[in-house]
């Protein structure tokens, strides 16, 4: 038995049974680190000591939890007390936190173990993974392509085996687009969902694209461990004041009609890319549910939304990012800036229109409760292909169908839908907010039909 290559749930009940012991499954994934780590790089830290420790105690006791005795990793920017959280610069390189965030919290509280600290860009502001810390992020499939991020540490280290389940955040797409970069699957939640919150300056999500934008989601190979992380996850915590406890689950409609996303405005979908949302299409039908090929309202509208809400928050505080971030990163966000001056739309027409779209898209759910859509819009870019000089242009592209979730505060599923030319493919499962439920439903069929594709060994 490779115990790298199981799913956190067949862990926990191999644990649960005593077919396998806690410490046996995190030392097999500290192995797997050693031993993939050094060419993919997505792996910051290790928590050898203290997860064997860990390990051993769950060994020694009752279950606590449906995770009990199972490793997962943890993103950077995300507080696991006894391990810096340095969101990918320097400057917080030693930024130790007093107290663990509320996901790290909740899952050491199902049992779940922390193993490893993984990487991102610098302030998870790139739809890539390098910085001047810790260096470039390896996608598993290919060197010379992106791992995606801002999650791509966690994307990475997953789809290769060095950790079953992690946690990331998403506030452009960041769990979703390294989950179709590595072949994973991962939950960007409603929003107020799953709570987040740091205890280190600068904390939390102050400005208004991170309180209306901003949230973190569990990341794993199988639909089955993102769900059961998505229940784990879940609920009100009073240092998130706009977390909330909304039931988790409730009836599949009636009404199963899918709209099926085959075409994006501002540019043209390659056929791959395509096939893949029309394979997922056939997977949905087979299991009941009936689709159409239809587009939900203004979809170049919300992209240019999202771009708006993100440099009205990034615009007046510009040169304060160059302090401590590196100049190339810096310059992507001043021409991301230049494609949505914040002149251009005040923000009080930003968040009247805003408004105005989450409404048709609520009614559009009333027709079509699921979406599917591409993650991204094409295959990996090369690496650095985001700061060349046409760079924004290549992020936007590539986020033409992730920016709705954001922006709407929808949940939205990614899945993988299999393999073209070498490189991982997947699509999106979109629902009306609080139907995190139905879009993980969505997205397990599709799985059950598709088949997972990681772990995977590096190719090179």
């Amino acid at each position: 038995m490779t115990l790298w290559k199981e799913s956190a749930t067949s862990l926990a009940a191999m644990i649960r049974n005593k077919e396998v012991s806690s410490r046996e499954v995190v030392d097999a994934h500290l192995r797997r680190i050693e031993a993939v780590n050094p060419k993919l790089n997505a792996v910051t830290i290790a928590l050898e000591e203290s997860a064997l420790a860990a390990a051993d105690r769950a060994d020694a006791s009752a279950p606590t939890g449906p995770l009990h005795g199972v490793p997962f990793s943890i993103k950077e920017n995300i507080d696991c007390v006894g391990s810096p959280t340095t969101s990918g610069v320097t400057v917080f390189a030693e930024a130790m936190p007093p107290i663990d965030s509320p996901v790290v919290t909740r899952m050491k509280a199902a049992g779940a173990i922390p193993l490893a600290r993984t990487n991102m860009p610098e302030m998870g502001l790139r739809i890539t993974t390098d910085n001047p810390l810790r260096g470039r992020t390896l996608n598993p499939w290919t060197q010379t392509r992106t791992a995606g991020g801002s999650s791509g540490g966690e994307g990475s280290a997953i789809a290769a085996g060095m950790s079953p389940i992690g946690l990331g955040n998403d506030i452009g797409g960041s769990v979703r687009n390294p989950a179709v970069c590595c072949g994973i699957a991962s939950l960007k939640p409603s929003a107020g969902r799953i709570p987040h919150a740091l205890s280190l300056p600068p904390s939390d999500n102050n400005g208004l694209a991170g309180q209306l934008m901003a949230v973190e989601g569990p990341m794993a190979r199988h639909i089955a461990d993102v769900k059961l992380g998505y229940e784990i996850l879940s609920g009100r915590d009073p240092r998130d004041p706009v977390s909330v406890d909304a039931p988790l689950y409730a009836a599949i409609p009636d009404n199963r009609q899918v709209a099926l996303v085959t075409d994006i405005p501002g540019i043209t979908l390659p056929d791959y890319i395509v096939a893949s949302v029309r394979r997922a299409g056939e997977a949905l039908t087979a299991t009941g549910w009936q689709t159409e090929e239809v587009s939900p309202p203004e979809l170049e509208r919300v992209t240019e939304l999202w771009g708006h809400v993100l440099t009205d928050e990034f615009a007046p505080v510009i040169d304060q990012f160059g302090t401590f971030m590196s100049a190339p990163a810096v310059g992507l966000l001043q021409k991301l800036i230049e494609m949505y001056p914040p002149e251009n739309l005040p923000s009080a027409l930003l968040h009247a229109e805003r408004w105005r779209l989450c409404k048709a898209w609520s009614e559009f759910f009333a027709e079509y409760p699921l979406v599917v859509g591409p993650t991204w819009t094409d295959i990996p870019f090369e690496h650095d292909a985001d700061l060349a000089e046409d760079g924004a242009e290549t992020t936007v592209n590539r986020l033409r169908f992730i920016t709705p979730a954001n922006l709407l505060s929808l949940p939205s599923a990614a899945v993988p839908t299999g393999v073209h030319d070498g490189f991982p493919m997947g699509v999106q499962v979109l629902a009306d907010r609080w139907r995190d439920d139905l879009s993980l439903e969505g997205a397990a069929a599709i799985e059950r039909s598709l088949g997972a594709i990681t772990p995977i060994d590096p190719v090179f």
